[in-house]
């Protein structure tokens, strides 16, 4: 008898009968993979998370009787990462940290059991490596103690086994895609195993209270490899971003459900691991050239901490009929627009050139607060006056070449001043309520042609 087959969508989960080009739940265009169904064996007694074979059902509660404690808490040892979870680990909930092979996920990981081990058992389970790797590595991070348990095992039930024998406080699986369940016919890594698998340890988690990290790769997308559903079961959904050929890693908060997204946590890697970067600003501007043409310094909030960026812009003449236009770290259709208002409104002739925009250490820079540090870029690129040094260009550009204010101005100046910049170019409006700190001078200005001209004397 044919074995029956089932069509997912990799983007979000979506089972169909049939194949087609295009997924019918999320619109995606060519997702839907073919996986055989999933045979359940009786032992499992059905799809988990069902509720067949229950004797009673179960009662709701009103919303004024359900306990109102809040989530307990308990801090990492990394600092970094307690910022981006929103203070430390939550008791019970399941952590999903996605990033590139090699990026430092397993690592991390491993260096947090160090600050665990000290209050909690973890166990710690590892598909890809054997326990004799785990163990060198962990000599090399001088993560050495009794409490960290470690499994080198893919079985789903085995890993279920060892946590009911050594009842770890924290569970860690590394990596999702390397876990399978014995009575799914499907390979590990394929779509009904990763989702039947986190579900599984979601279900642990919130039963037993075990906080659980899971390591999942990234595909060629940057996404994480399988369902998009898996990304909606678990609490927080952590991206550890950052080119393996240099040094700066960037671990960013996708989602949480216990605090806020928008925080980043900054690390650098050393041969002996991941090494905290409690102040990135310093990191990122470091190696800034001097009087150097197409470079400038802005200012963005991740978060609550404001963090100083280097934006280096190069603009050419074009040899072809279509100006070439790159961006890397800078959304490219804003960069376009950039270009655009800086030939309208600020007299520049830019549409006959290739613009190269670049933001240095790997940051993506998504704020509107950092336009006008690309347009002085890109005007003192072309003009070929570099831009003084002691000065941060901080400003939301309009399509009329008007600057406007942007949220939290006063922590933006006193970060830069506390770095050692003197001079602040901010837009005219809100700028006299401004408190300014001593031994920094802010530059008012009501448009880009205002800007370039205080920045590189030059009439825009």
């Amino acid at each position: 008898m044919k074995q029956k087959t089932l069509f997912y969508c990799t983007e979000c989960g979506n089972e169909t009968p049939k194949w087609a080009g295009k997924c019918p739940a999320c619109g995606a265009w060519n997702t839907i993979v073919e996986q055989p169904e999933p045979a359940v064996s009786a032992k499992s007694g059905g799809r988990s998370g069902g509720s067949r074979g229950r004797l009673t059902a179960p009662k709701a509660q009103p919303v004024t009787e359900l306990d109102s404690d809040e989530e307990i808490r308990f801090p990492t040892g990394m600092g970094e990462l307690d910022r981006v979870l929103g203070g430390g680990a939550v008791k019970g909930s399941l952590v999903l940290v996605g990033g590139a092979p090699g990026i430092g996920k397993s690592t991390l990981m491993l260096q947090i059991c160090s600050k665990l081990c000290e209050f909690s058992k973890v166990l710690y389970v590892s598909g890809e490596e054997s326990t004799h790797q785990l163990k060198l590595r962990a000599r090399r991070l001088q993560v050495d103690s009794a409490s960290l348990y470690v499994l080198s095992e893919t079985g789903l039930d085995e890993v279920l086994g060892a946590v009911e024998a050594e009842k770890p406080d924290v569970l860690i699986v590394d990596s999702i895609q390397t876990l399978c369940r014995e009575d799914l016919d499907s390979p590990a890594g394929s779509v009904s195993q990763v989702k039947e698998c986190t579900m599984t340890l979601m279900h642990l988690a919130k039963s037993q209270g075990i906080t659980v990290f899971v390591i999942g790769h990234v595909n060629k997308e940057g996404s994480i490899a399988g369902p998009k559903v898996l990304e909606h079961m678990v609490d927080c959904v952590l991206y550890f971003e950052g080119d393996r050929h240099t040094t700066h890693r960037i671990l960013r908060a996708a989602k949480n459900r216990f605090g806020a997204t928008n925080e980043i946590g900054v690390f650098e890697m050393r041969n002996e691991g991941l090494v905290q970067v409690e102040n990135p600003s310093e990191l990122l501007l470091s190696g800034r050239p001097d009087d150097a043409p197409g470079t400038c310094v802005t200012c963005v909030m991740e978060g609550m901490r404001p963090v100083l960026a280097e934006i280096q812009a190069l603009v050419v003449s074009s040899s072809g009929t279509n100006p070439r236009r790159t961006s890397n770290g800078f959304d490219y259709n804003r960069a376009a627009m950039l270009l655009a208002v800086l030939e309208k409104r600020g007299g520049l002739k830019v549409s006959a050139c290739d613009a190269y925009i670049n933001i240095i250490g790997g940051l993506w820079l998504e704020e509107p607060a950092a336009d006008l540090g690309a347009v002085v870029a890109i005007a003192s690129s072309y003009l070929d006056r570099p831009v003084p040094g002691d000065m941060v260009a901080i400003g939301e550009v309009g399509l009329t070449g008007e600057l406007r204010t942007v949220t939290q101005l006063s922590q933006r100046i006193s970060e830069a001043r506390r770095l050692g910049f003197r001079r602040c170019l901010i837009p005219a409006h809100g700028a006299e309520s401004l408190r300014v700190p001593e031994g920094l001078e802010v530059i008012p200005a009501r448009n880009i042609g205002e800007a370039i001209r205080a920045a590189l004397g030059q009439r825009g």
